[in-house]
């Protein structure tokens, strides 16, 4: 007899938090926003960044890639973020991962390419509010003074003693992404929770 149960729904690394960052995020009026934004597409691309493939790959993606250090480029609902000279990182929306990797494999032709598909390894945290930017001073050693961290930038930091991907959005108040990988997810959230509690 076939099983027919339904397999149960994926369940995000910081499901059981959820309650608490919406609390943090009330009782805060306005000074900070926590929330998960999990299932997010995330790609790893390698390539040669002066080669034939880093334009094919930009005009398939409709977006270039950012070939400046620690920026951003965003094109729709799809963020490139630069990782090294010769990496990035594609954020999209949940469910993209293979539509994106075919894409990329496709546009890159002969040239060599990496394409790896990362979505399940981090969750990502936003982080936003009148004192985001205080919040994650507390934790992270990287001057997040608007001047040294503009929106558009990113980088492959610590935060609470944790390796992130940070990334300061460039929509009006959209605050910050915490990339993070999933099994610090939780260490992760409680460090900001506690480090919250000034703004509650």
């Amino acid at each position: 007899m076939a099983d027919t149960a339904l397999a149960a729904p994926p369940r995000s690394p910081l499901a059981h938090a959820a309650d608490r960052l919406a609390a943090a995020t009330r009782a805060s009026r306005g000074a900070i926003r926590l929330a998960e934004l999990p299932f997010l597409t995330q790609v790893n691309v390698r390539l040669d960044a002066k080669g034939a493939a880093a334009d094919a790959v930009g005009l398939a993606l409709g977006l270039q890639l950012p070939l400046e250090p620690d920026t951003v480029v965003r094109a729709g609902e799809s963020t490139a973020l630069w990782l090294g000279p010769d990496e990035w990182l594609l954020v999209g929306p949940p469910g993209n991962e293979r539509g994106l990797e075919s894409r990329i494999r496709e546009a890159a032709g002969d040239e060599p390419v990496s394409v790896t598909d990362v979505s399940a390894q981090r969750t990502t945290l936003l982080v936003t509010g009148s004192r985001a930017r205080d919040l994650l001073a507390h934790g992270c050693p990287l001057d997040l003074h608007p001047r040294a961290f503009e929106a558009g930038r990113c980088a492959q930091t610590t935060l609470g003693r944790t390796q992130v991907v940070l990334v300061s959005r460039d929509e009006p108040r959209a605050g910050f992404w915490v990339l993070v990988r999933s099994s610090f997810a939780g260490y992760l959230a409680d460090w900001l929770l506690d480090a919250a509690t000034e703004y509650v």
